[in-house]
Formats: structure tokens, sequence, C-alpha cells
């Protein structure tokens, strides 16, 4: 059965049939251009198999699911919050299925109040508290500093240089490093925030060549960490560095080049390669949908798989509270995802894993 493909925002403000009550619309937030645009052909994929599973069965609130694609980029063209307001206004969008940065979370958090369920699905830098609001991606606590430590452990580096794009979560999540580094013992030799789409990172590759470092911590966005890695491998620093990204997945890696990604890991909650029942379950059913060419599997399309099927499990078992919370053990959600196998016990997260860049795919090398 082929996917329904997502309907474009032009399409639905041209076709006021699209806004009729027979379809449950979920406005799929991600970025479809800039430095995170090679993220969109996965998330996209992944949705859609959600979507193929809720409308086999009742959907969501007894009605089909149909996406509602929008540009959520930070170089999109759109106003974001003008748009989102727009669609609530005229009762085009029921909810919204979110994968972009926490920039534009923070902005859009002040526009929908609660009006619509919003879920938020990659990982971030924390503390979203917001009600109407579900940040269901893992978090610096969990997801850095265990990366951070094995990385220590095994390889002694005296210091570490760290680098991110100039927004909320590389900030916030280098906050939590340097605590991490100084609970650890070990220097910060050097601290750098960049604006998106940099063409060269040369000069950041070279800079952290002379500060001493022995450990990179890498929170680049899509291209921008592509771009740094690339700069990084011709430099050859891998000889004398090791990389840490919680960002990177399997998009950037194949954008990275084999030869760019020596001694590169990623920490995550999914991988692609993973071994376990439930991935393999998501695969099974990604590829059947989808066919042997579809895009890589990876942690952010996964999120919005799982995110799509959260919403689901929200509106079922919470329709009428929902308003009132956000991500808590009081709410909890039985829901699918790709990454854990569905149970009872949902305040259970799972768990985190540390790759190994080997070629051009992710190998598991540890469960955090």
């Amino acid at each position: 059965m082929l996917p329904v493909v997502p309907t474009e925002l032009e399409e639905l403000r041209d076709n006021p049939v699209l806004r009729g009550n027979g379809t449950y619309r979920i406005a799929l937030l991600i970025p479809l251009c800039g430095a995170a645009g090679l993220w969109a052909p996965s998330c996209i994929s992944s949705a859609q198999v959600a979507v193929e599973e809720l409308n086999r069965a009742n959907g969501i609130d007894g009605r089909k699911v149909q996406l509602i694609m929008i540009d959520a980029a930070m170089e999109a063209s759109i106003s974001i919050e003008e748009t989102v307001n727009d669609l609530i206004e005229t009762n085009s969008i029921d909810a919204i299925v979110g994968m972009h940065i926490s920039a534009i979370r923070q902005r859009l958090s002040k526009i929908v109040r609660q009006r619509i369920p919003y879920i938020y699905t990659p990982l971030y830098e924390g503390g979203e508290r917001t009600d109407g609001l579900f940040a269901i991606g893992e978090t610096p606590q969990e997801q850095l500093g265990p990366s951070m430590q094995h990385i220590q452990n095994e390889y002694r580096p005296r210091s570490w240089a760290l680098i991110g794009n100039d927004y909320v979560w590389p900030r916030t999540s280098h906050s939590y490093a340097k605590g991490k580094l100084q609970e650890m013992s070990v220097g910060l030799a050097y601290e750098k925030y960049l604006p998106f789409g940099l063409k060269s990172m040369s000069m950041f590759v070279e800079e952290i060549s002379r500060s001493g470092a022995e450990a990179v911590l890498i929170s680049l966005v899509g291209q921008d960490a592509v771009a740094f890695n690339r700069a990084f491998g011709k430099a050859n620093l891998h000889d004398r560095m090791v990389r840490l990204s919680c960002a990177i997945e399997e998009n950037g890696l194949l954008g990275c080049g084999a030869q760019n990604s020596k001694r590169l890991f990623a920490a995550s909650s999914y991988f692609g390669s993973l071994p376990t029942d439930a991935n393999l379950s998501f695969k099974e059913k990604y590829f059947n949908v989808h066919g042997d060419q579809a895009p890589v599997l990876n942690a952010l399309g996964q999120s919005t798989y799982e995110g799509v099927h959260f919403l689901a499990g929200l509106m079922q078992g919470h329709a009428t509270v929902w308003r009132e919370h956000s991500v808590s053990p009081a709410l909890p959600v039985i829901h699918r995802s790709g990454r854990k196998l569905s149970s009872l016990n949902t305040s259970e997260r799972a768990p985190i894993y540390l790759a190994r860049a080997d070629d051009l795919r992710f190998e598991v090398i540890k469960e955090l």
C-alpha cells in the first residue's frame, strides 16, 4: 500500500474541502531547507508509516489522519508563528507534531497556547514544562553525560573542545558538558558558537587544532555538522582527537563520508542498525511501506513516527485532560515506538546507546 502523500500548506489554503471535519489533520513541522533540511526525507517517511498504521485502524478520534507539511527551518521564507496561528484560528489543523530545533519550539509555545496538542519529538535541552506541549526526546542528562563519561574513560583526553550552533540547545548542552568536565577534573580547551549555514569551517577546525584539545563535542546541526566533519577529516585531526555528537545521525554520516568519520562517536536512543526487537519491527513496517530505496532510518525520523503515535495515544487516553499536562509520569501515554516495545510501564525511558562510525553506518558498541 502506497503512503498517503502529505498535504502541502498551499494546497490546504487553496482547497476548503481539505479543511472539513472528516480527517484529523496533523501539522508536521520539519525543516525543509537550510542546515537541517537533510533530515526531511527520513522524517516525512517515518511519519507516513505511523499514519498508515493509524489509518488501517480507527485513525485518531475516529477520523482518518492527514499530514500537513510546514517548513519549520530557521531559514524558511514563511513566518512560522503567523502560519501556525492562522491554521489554528481557522480550524485547519487538529494537532502539531514538531521535529525542529528548540528555538522554533520556544517561539511556537507562546503561539499555540494549549489550543491544540503539540508533540515535540527530537532530543532537546530539557526543562520543557509548558502545558499542552509534550517533549518526548532525550535530554543531556540522559544522553550527553553518560557518553562523555565513556569517551573520557576509554580515551583519557586531557581537554575537550565544544563547538555548536548559536541557539538554546547547544548552549544549554554545553553548559551541562562543562559541569561534567569539572566533575571529571578535565580541562576545557575551546568553546565556540556559530551561525547557521557557514560555507567554510576550516578556520574553526584550525582553532581547535591549535587549542590542544584531544576530544571534541560537536553540537552543530545538519549540514553544518557535515561541513565541520569534512574539514576535520581533511585536516586529519582524527589522528589525535576523538569526536562525539548527540545530533549527528545517518543522513549526516552519509554527508560526511567515510574518510571524514574516523573516530566519530554518536549517542542516541535510536540508530537504524539497532538489533532490538522494537527496531526490527519498525524496520519491517518502514520498508514494507516505502521499499528498499527508502530514506535512511535515523533517530530524528524515528521520532516523528513515535510522535504521531504518541499523539494518538494521548488522544485515546487523555483527550479531556491533555491541556493541563506536559510529559510526566502522572500522565502515562501508551504508544508505539521504534525505540522500545510498548508496555504498560510507559514512564520507563528508552535506553541510550553509543555508536561508532564504521564506514557509512553507525555500529552500536554500548548501551549506556
